[in-house]
C-alpha cells in the first residue's frame, strides 16, 4: 500500500525501511573538543539501530575508527561503512529524501548549504551523490540541486501533506531568488504532495537551522501531530509555542480533516558556554519496530515524553537514547540520522 493518492509522494518516516544512515564524528568536525563523549553517543545510537530489522550505513573518513568504536560484538553483516570526507554529522539535512514514484520508491538530492551558508558544507553537500556513485543505493536518484532544502525542515503525513516552518524556508541564503509561493509550488511538485502547512511561530532558542520542523512538530500515523509545548509562562518559549499550538489547531490535511494533537514537554533549559541549546523531544526517529527518543537526563520529562510518543506509535518499542552530547552542538537524534526506504540499499 502506497502512502498517497497520487503517483508521486513524499514518503512518511513510518513507511517500510531498509536501514538508517549516520555520519560518524571525527577530529575534523566541531566534535573535536569532545570526541570521546560524542562517539559514545553514536555507539549507543548505532547499537540501538541494529536492534531493529534494519541495516546501518555509516559514512566516515576512516572506517577503522568506526570498527574500533563499535567493537566485535555487533552484527557486522548488517553494517556498511562508506569512506568519504564530511564536514559534520547532521546527515538528516544532507541525506537523500525519499519519494514514491509510480508505485515504487526513489531518492532525491537537494542542495545543502549548511543552513544558509552558516558553516562549511563542501563535503556534506556531496554525500548523497557520492553514495549513489559508489553504488550504495539501488534506487534512482533524482537531481533537485537547483533548490536548497534540508531534510529536517520538512515533515509529511504520508498522504499528500507537507509541514514546514516559515522562519526556516524563507530564511536568507537558501532560495532567495523565488517567493514563498513559488517555493511552495515547486516543492509540492518535487515531493508529489497536494498541500503545504506553514508554521509561522515556534523557533527554539539556540537553533542554528532557523527553526527546523523536526524540533517543533512531527507527524505520526492516523492523523496525529506531536508537538513541543511549554507550560511555564516565565520561559522564553512560552508565547511562541502557544502561538504555534494555535497554528496547529487550525491545520487540516489534504482531505480537510483536523489533526489530533499531542503536546510533548519542553526539556528543562540546557546551556552551553554561550547560550541555551534547542533541546526537544520532537527529534525522535521512527524505525520498523522501534521509535528512538532523545533523552536529556531529566527523568520526569524523559519518561513523560517517551510515554506520549508511545501513544502515537502503538506496537513500536520506545527506546531512549541519551542525547546530552549531541545537544552540545545544537542537534539531536533525528538530526543525526536519515532513514532509507525499503529497496534503497544494494546488497552488502
Amino acid at each position: 500500500m502506497f502512502p498517497s493518492k497520487r503517483n508521486l509522494s513524499f514518503a512518511a518516516e513510518w513507511d517500510p525501511q531498509d536501514g538508517v544512515l549516520i555520519a560518524w564524528p571525527h577530529a575534523g568536525t566541531d566534535w573535536a573538543y569532545m570526541l570521546d563523549e560524542v562517539t559514545a553517543c553514536y555507539v549507543e545510537l548505532a547499537r540501538a539501530i541494529l536492534q531493529d530489522d534494519e541495516r546501518l550505513v555509516v559514512i566516515a573518513p576512516d572506517a577503522e575508527e568506526v570498527r574500533d568504536a563499535l567493537g566485535a560484538d555487533v552484527d557486522w553483516s548488517r553494517i556498511q561503512i562508506v569512506e568519504m570526507p564530511t564536514n559534520d554529522t547532521w546527515v538528516r539535512d544532507y541525506g537523500p529524501i525519499t519519494v514514491w514514484r509510480n508505485g515504487s520508491t526513489a531518492l532525491t538530492d537537494f542542495t545543502y548549504n549548511a543552513w544558509g551558508m552558516k558553516f562549511a558544507a563542501d563535503c556534506d553537500n556531496l554525500v548523497t551523490s557520492r553514495l549513489h556513485e559508489r553504488g550504495v543505493f539501488k534506487l534512482p536518484l533524482f537531481n533537485c540541486r537547483d533548490l536548497v532544502l534540508e531534510g529536517g525542515s520538512i515533515e509529511t503525513d504520508g498522504n499528500g501533506t507537507v509541514m514546514t516552518t516559515t522562519c526556516c524556508l524563507t530564511a536568507p541564503n537558501r532560495n532567495d531568488a523565488i517567493t514563498r509561493e513559488q517555493l511552495e509550488h515547486v516543492l509540492l511538485e518535487r515531493l508529489g504532495c497536494m498541500k503545504m502547512l506553514w508554521l509561522d511561530h515556534g523557533e527554539l532558542a539556540g537553533d542554528d537551522t532557523d527553526g527546523h520542523i523536526d524540533t517543533l512538530a512531527r507527524f505520526a500515523p492516523g492523523g496525529i501531530i506531536l508537538y513541543t509545548g511549554c507550560d511555564d509562562p516565565e520561559d522564553e518559549h512560552f508565547e511562541p509555542l502557544m502561538k504555534m499550538e494555535q497554528d496547529l489547531k487550525r491545520f487540516t490535511d489534504a482531505d480537510g480533516n483536523h489533526y489530533h494533537l499531542i503536546k510533548l514537554p519542553l526539556p528543562e533549559p540546557i546551556y552551553d558556554e554561550i547560550s541555551r541549546s534547542p533541546a526537544t523531544y520532537a527529534n525522535f526517529l521512527v524505525m520498523i519496530h522501534q521509535v528512538l527518543v532523545p533523552l536529556y537526563g531529566q527523568p520526569q520529562n524523559d519518561v513523560k515524553a517517551c510515554a506520549l510518543i508511545g501513544e502515537a506509535f502503538p506496537g513500536r518499542k520506545i527506546v531512549g537514547i541519551d542525547c546530552r552530547a549531541l545537544i552540545c552542538q545544537h542537534g539531536s537524534l533525528h538530526c543525526a540520522t536519515m532513514q532509507l526506504p525499503k529497496g534503497a540499499l544494494t546488497n552488502l
